[in-house]
């Protein structure tokens, strides 16, 4: 994908979207230039693959910032739609892996998402 080319359209699986809105401004102008990259077929910046979704579909999108650390998490596992899974700051203090109970959250919203899909391609790929 190139410039020219329209961006992928975004689908927000559960809280995502108000989880990703209630983070510091900063935090969601750069996420949300890291999803814009994402649209646009580009690997974020910030992004790093999420290890344990079997290969590269599910990114992590990580933001140190004064009040803490903040991550977003979405999948191109589906080839005409990014879509968000989780939107989160993280709270342990221990080491920089993601929380087991952020993982597990993450794995049950990559299934939701998978339903979320079928839906939304049933209606033509059309919003709402």
């Amino acid at each position: 994908m190139d410039e020219n080319t329209n961006p992928l359209p975004i689908l927000w699986v559960a809280s995502s979207k108000r989880d990703f809105l209630e983070m510091p401004e900063d935090v969601v102008d750069d996420f949300g230039f890291g999803l814009y990259q994402a649209q646009k077929g580009k690997h974020p910046k910030i992004g790093k693959i999420l290890k344990g979704f079997g290969g590269a579909s599910v990114i992590e999108l990580v933001r140190d910032h004064e009040d803490g650390t903040f991550r977003f998490v979405y999948t191109i596992r589906f080839e005409d739609v990014i879509m968000v899974l989780h939107a989160f700051q993280k709270k342990s203090k221990k080491g920089i892996e993601t929380p087991k109970q952020d993982i597990d959250l993450i794995r049950s919203r990559l299934k939701l998402a998978e339903a979320m899909y079928k839906e939304w391609k049933r209606k033509g790929g059309k919003n709402g």
